[in-house]
């Protein structure tokens, strides 16, 4: 839900030097804020070009308004709380009450100002990666502009020179403030809409964070050893699912600003990779993918026909990465028993439990947890537990849903005959070759030399 903070006032006053007298302090827009974590509805536009908007997973887009010719945009850059899921928040620092920030929806030669304020408890500034800007608005702290010191707020103004999926995030302490979760998603739509249209348009973007078990803050110095993979600083089950109508053709826009690659992978379909935050790919270009590898500091768009109904797992197919708080320190206890050792602990401990001797599946348990810490893999479906976290999520796709209907249509109902099923077949131990009878061949080392020539 959105809320109106009211114009600002003499703590966050414009720097002269950043609006370079162009707009004046008092005609700051209002900075709307969210308090929701769900997928908010489209924002269809009121005036200009006609567009297909973006939806964004547990997320919305940035309202604007016109003045004059500019649209105008107002980022808050503030300390947040962020539900990962239910049973887990974490502090971050974000944009306009979330993290990540609101998706900046714009069309090709708009041009935008983007009023930015500093709410931090240090200096910022805001970078649009992979946009065509002038260098003073490009956001690189110390570079091309002064930094945006707490209170403060500077001002962006350029034209949107060209379509295509694009992020924004600071370069200023950018391995603090990224790694707290300061990172969005820009929008730019075609002007002409004949290209390349979509029925639905959803975006996201990738982070990643170490938050000790029953702890509130991530360990901005981690480089590698991450617990908690997040698309939109959400984790399974607390991401939203991508309802889709049936034949719709659905664009996903996904953006990664983690440590690391990630391969996306669509069940039940295949689909082609359209656009990157370089530009939009020429269809001469494209292949049909499965998955879609999305590199460091990258945008990947692909488009994808839904024509078989389903509910269809939509997830990176690195293992580790759907999985929540996750230890790395564990040892392999597949195959050794532990029953001895479980009644000799269970003496001292009776709720201790012995885990690992058959696999990690433990989907139907109920594990204690300390507070504020999600179970390594979680969720339901209607056939028992889905055990999966992190970046995971479900394509729902389905007949009848409305043009701009984005709620969860619940469970795929299966027509008769096809779902997997179990079958009554003996159970017979595996076929195991015996010792060999066969003996080698006999050798002739020594003995008679009789016939041998010399």
């Amino acid at each position: 839900m959105f809320s109106r903070r009211g114009f600002l006032g003499t703590a966050a006053l414009v720097s002269a030097s950043a609006i370079q007298g162009r707009v004046q302090a008092a005609s700051i827009p209002e900075a709307p804020h969210m308090d929701k974590a769900a997928m908010q509805p489209p924002q269809h536009p009121i005036s200009g070009p006609d567009y297909r908007p973006v939806v964004t997973l547990n997320g919305w887009t940035l309202p604007f308004r016109m003045n004059g010719d500019w649209k105008e945009f107002h980022l808050v850059a503030e300390p947040v709380v962020r539900e990962f899921a239910e049973g887990m928040k974490v502090n971050l620092w974000g944009y306009n009450g979330q993290s990540p920030g609101p998706t900046i929806e714009a069309v090709e030669g708009d041009k935008v100002r983007i009023f930015v304020t500093n709410r931090l408890p240090e200096h910022t500034t805001v970078h649009w990666h992979g946009m065509i800007v002038p260098s003073g608005m490009d956001g690189v702290g110390g570079l091309t502009q002064p930094h945006v010191k707490p209170g403060k707020t500077f001002v962006y103004e350029f034209e949107m020179k060209k379509s295509g999926t694009f992020m924004y995030h600071p370069h200023s302490d950018e391995m603090v403030q990224m790694a707290m979760g300061m990172m969005g998603m820009v929008v730019v739509h075609p002007r002409d809409m004949s290209f390349r249209p979509v029925d639905r348009d959803f975006v996201f973007i990738m982070s990643t964070y170490l938050i000790d078990p029953g702890t509130y803050l991530p360990k901005v110095n981690e480089m590698t050893d991450f617990n908690m993979w997040t698309w939109n600083s959400r984790v399974f089950p607390g991401i939203d699912p991508l309802p889709v109508r049936l034949n719709d053709k659905v664009r996903v826009r996904m953006g990664n600003l983690s440590m690391t690659n990630h391969p996306i992978h669509l069940h039940g379909h295949s689909f082609a990779v359209t656009c990157t935050d370089g530009g939009w790919i020429p269809e001469t270009a494209q292949y049909p993918e499965a998955t879609a590898d999305v590199p460091v500091g990258a945008v990947r768009v692909f488009d994808v026909l839904a024509d078989n109904p389903g509910d269809w797992a939509f997830h990176c197919h690195k293992s580790h990465h759907t999985m929540n708080a996750m230890g790395h320190d564990m040892r392999n206890m597949i195959g050794v028993s532990k029953k001895d050792l479980a009644k000799a602990v269970g003496k001292l401990a009776p709720d201790a439990m012995a885990m690992g001797s058959t696999g990690m599946a433990m989907g139907e348990m109920e594990m204690p947890t300390p507070d504020n810490t999600l179970p390594m893999m979680t969720g339901s479906g209607q056939f028992g537990p889905i055990e999966m976290g992190g970046m995971f999520t479900v394509m729902k796709i389905r007949e009848g849903l409305a043009r701009d209907d984005y709620r969860d249509p619940g469970p795929y109902k299966h027509s008769n005959g096809t779902v997997a099923y179990e079958v009554d077949a003996p159970a017979t131990e595996p076929v195991r070759p015996g010792p060999s009878t066969n003996k080698p061949p006999e050798h002739n080392h020594g003995g008679s030399m009789k016939g041998m020539k010399m």
